[in-house]
């Protein structure tokens, strides 16, 4: 990874389930599948160029989940989400129990019987329900996989792994297509990326830093004697150190507003648990002027098993990802209940739990996450599981956020220009990140995309040459997806022409460079001891609207749930609502201590510029780095109204 210590990566990768679908059901962009029940999708898009090394052997085990359709039809239950979702409806805000979502959209006994039926007879053994009815798992051998889906399953070189997927599509009988969205289990490959932060080794900002926007001059060296070269014409000020809460609620204009989050609760999922999290929380909040957690205010909800694929996943290397995510939220909503739900490991079977239990217990309304993976390693039957999930969610009240991703149109990253995945569903919001200034009074001074070039200093030290050809580090993820068809929310909003389900929806900070200090228990070479450094990426940006989205809940006096439908109203209808972000050029001088934690080794400077995305552009109205825009002053207390 080339990322540096003082930044977090808005994805966290996770592990793909093998999935399939019926086509249409998830508002992809495919066309309505065909009378012979076939499930589109089943064979990952990585298989369609692979070899099959030989067909996967018979007695080979496996489990699957059959996830079923809602009683009535998905249209129906769509149907639903957008009435109560959006603003002049009659049952707008007019949420469900979990218990009302289930006696009404929960499939029948009877379809569940027949699922059951078919697998067993194809020689399955059908192994339990999911929760609120959501799927039937099943085990069995390659063999009854075979007869019970009429698919070949074979086994393929991916990568340095030899993993077994479907060759062609998998189907179900005729008379049970209606009731069936997908299943997963037939893909073993296995797509994990660990954060790009190491584990919490001791990190400390190089000094000079800006305690406000422009502060210090970057002409110099830390010695101030030693003279730094202009960059691009210009020297550049210094990084600031990091943004507090109190900066940021002043920038954001929600300081003085009276809204503090009381009565909303937040949920975040990460993976695994940092053992410090409430203690680094409070001693952050109280050194910065912000009240400490209750004990009721923060409370964590862990899976029922011990956490697994540690290794794999880069263990407590998710550590400060999820520091970030209580403080963050903490930040704008000091009043706010959070409640960090673990994930038993980064793979999306353990994700799906963790997310499963927050809409099932209906204690959150408001839901953030800081990690995703690509489109293109997202089958539409995992999309299902997914969906099942937000859909359940929203007709309780709940909206999920997403990061936008940290590598812009993911195009260098990956190979492939394209969205990231779940944040490119049609059902969540994504949160894309701005570069910030603030000045010294909390002010904003301006806004614009995040995206960054990186340059090093000179050899000679008189210039400033690029670090990677193209010097492109990291900035703001978005575009157009592939997997989805435009919203109808975003009409009026989205320039017509657009291929795909539009991403971001809105955006806050999230540039490393004018990042948010956080504090968290590291282990430094004197010892174990709690630090603050700055941090960012839209692992930033997300739960900053997090926070934004609990005033919002307090002014409203109620729950919230899917927020799309009135983001797009209120930029198309009341644009004060939104901040548009406009283009901006010009640079921050960055310097960093060669061993992380003083300048004992040496410090490196180097000149990071700003909105300068991949493909990506920010621009007058929605744009595909900051979306509508940043929430203003005025858009909590709309709801107030609403």
């Amino acid at each position: 990874m080339r990322y540096g210590r003082s930044m977090k990566v808005g994805v966290a990768g996770v592990v793909c389930l093998a999935a399939v679908t019926v086509s249409g059901s998830t508002g992809l962009a495919q066309s309505a599948a065909p009378a012979t029940a076939r499930l589109a999708h089943s064979a990952p898009s990585w298989a369609g160029g692979a070899r099959a090394l030989r067909a996967a052997p018979a007695s080979q085990r496996l489990a699957v989940r059959v996830y079923l359709a809602p009683r009535g039809g998905t249209a129906a239950l769509n149907a639903a989400i957008r009435s109560v979702s959006t603003p002049g409806s009659a049952s707008y805000r007019h949420f469900l129990t979990p218990a009302q979502y289930r006696a009404r959209f929960a499939p029948s006994a009877a379809t569940i019987a027949s699922i059951e039926s078919w697998l067993r007879g194809a020689g399955m053994r059908v192994t339990g329900l999911g929760p609120s009815s959501r799927y039937v798992t099943a085990t069995g051998t390659a063999a009854s996989a075979q007869r019970a889906f009429r698919v070949k399953l074979a086994m393929f070189q991916h990568g340095a792994h030899v993993v077994r997927a479907p060759v062609g599509d998998a189907r179900v009988p005729k008379g049970l297509k209606p009731a069936v969205l997908g299943v997963t289990g037939l893909d073993t490959a296995q797509h994990i990326r660990r954060p790009a932060l190491p584990p919490p080794d001791g990190f400390v900002n190089g000094r000079p830093c800006s305690l406000f926007y422009g502060q210090v001059l970057g002409d110099h060296q830390a010695d101030f004697s030693t003279p730094l070269p202009k960059f691009r014409g210009s020297f550049r000020p210094y990084a600031h150190c990091g943004y507090t809460p109190l900066e940021f609620r002043t920038a954001y204009g929600v300081a003085d507003s009276g809204v503090t989050g009381k009565g909303a609760t937040v949920a975040i999922t990460d993976a695994f648990a940092a053992p410090t999290m409430r203690f680094d929380a409070n001693k952050y909040a109280t050194r910065h002027g912000d009240p400490a957690f209750t004990q009721a205010g923060y409370t964590e909800s862990r899976p029922a098993k011990a956490f697994r694929n540690v290794g794999l996943c880069g263990g407590n290397g998710w550590y400060g990802e999820e520091t970030l995510d209580v403080e963050a939220v903490h930040a704008i909503a000091p009043a706010a209940h959070v409640i960090f739900y673990a994930a038993r490991s980064c793979t999306d079977t353990d994700f799906l739990e963790s997310l499963s239990r927050i809409v099932d217990q209906n204690k959150a309304s408001i839901v953030t996450n800081s990690w995703g993976g690509l489109d293109q390693d997202t089958t539409s039957g995992l999309a299902v599981a997914y969906e099942q999930i937000f859909k359940q969610g929203a007709m309780q009240g709940i909206g999920f956020m997403f990061s936008s991703g940290d590598d812009g149109d993911e195009g260098l990253a990956s190979g492939r220009v394209q969205t990231d995945y779940p944040a490119s569903d049609p059902w969540v919001t994504a949160v894309g990140g701005t570069s910030t200034a603030i000045g010294a009074g909390g002010e904003l001074l301006w806004q614009t995309g995040w995206g960054t070039q990186k340059y090093d200093l000179s050899a000679n030290g008189k210039g400033w040459v690029p670090s990677f050809t193209p010097p492109f580090l990291y900035g703001s993820g978005g575009g157009f997806s592939t997997l989805f068809n435009r919203p109808a929310y975003q009409n009026g909003v989205v320039h017509e022409a657009a291929p795909g389900r539009a991403v971001p929806d809105v955006a806050l900070d999230g540039d490393p460079t004018t990042g948010m200090l956080v504090g968290e228990t590291q282990t430094f070479p004197n010892g174990v001891r709690y630090g603050e450094y700055r941090i960012g990426g839209t692992s930033l940006s997300s739960p900053l609207f997090a926070g934004v989205q609990a005033l919002a809940a307090q002014a409203a006096g109620s729950r919230l749930g899917f927020a799309n439908p009135t983001i797009y109203a209120l930029a198309r209808e009341a644009p004060g609502a939104f901040r548009d972000v406009l283009h901006r050029g010009g640079a921050n001088i960055r310097s960093d201590y060669v061993n992380g934690v003083n300048p004992n080794d040496g410090i490196v400077y180097s000149a990071r510029s700003f909105d300068q995305d991949t493909s990506l552009v920010t621009k007058k109205g929605w744009d595909d780095v900051t979306g509508v825009g940043t929430p203003t002053a005025i858009y909590p207390q709309v709801f107030a109204d609403s």
